[in-house]
């Protein structure tokens, strides 16, 4: 049985995330999505509301679950038993910052593969920054995240106004 890790912060998911969630459900018997607190950036969303999110967009996936991570993300792997690390990689930009991550990675914890899954096209240039920052103005977001997250962020940016 081949277990998988999807980590991020997922500040909010969004449909290339979902895409890649439901294809990487595919590939591989137990997909774990493990978010993380990203220390580099302010969250808009806690880890348990992102993991709430996150629940409500993949009750469809029945070999995908959801758990926090914080630290090492090949600690995580070690203690959970995951042999993969999947990382969504959309523009030639991102290649550069994944292959260094999976080069270290490999270094850290030579039992764990990253492996690389691209979303479809029309989510190629979709980030969660992105997605925050058209919601805090008022933006249409319904073409790039599940309903229940356009809420959240509506409810959040107007309660902040």
């Amino acid at each position: 049985m081949t277990r998988a890790i999807y980590p991020g912060s997922f500040d909010p998911v969004t449909n290339g995330h979902l895409d890649i969630m439901e294809r990487a459900c595919h590939l591989f018997d137990e997909v774990i999505v493990a978010v993380s607190t990203n220390i580099a950036k302010k969250s808009t969303f806690s880890v348990a509301e992102r993991m709430e999110l996150i629940q409500q967009s993949t009750g469809h996936l029945p070999n995908l679950q959801i758990d926090g991570c914080d630290g090492l993300i090949v600690d995580y792997a070690r203690q959970v038993g995951g042999q993969v690390i999947i990382r969504g990689l959309r523009a030639v930009s991102d290649f550069e910052i994944e292959l260094k991550m999976a080069l270290m990675n490999k270094h850290l914890n030579g039992e764990v593969d990253t492996v690389f899954l691209m979303p479809k096209a029309e989510y190629m240039f979709l980030n969660s920054s992105l997605i925050r920052e058209i919601a805090s103005f008022g933006g249409k977001i319904s073409d790039f995240v599940p309903t229940q997250v356009e809420e959240c962020l509506r409810r959040k940016y107007n309660s902040s106004k």
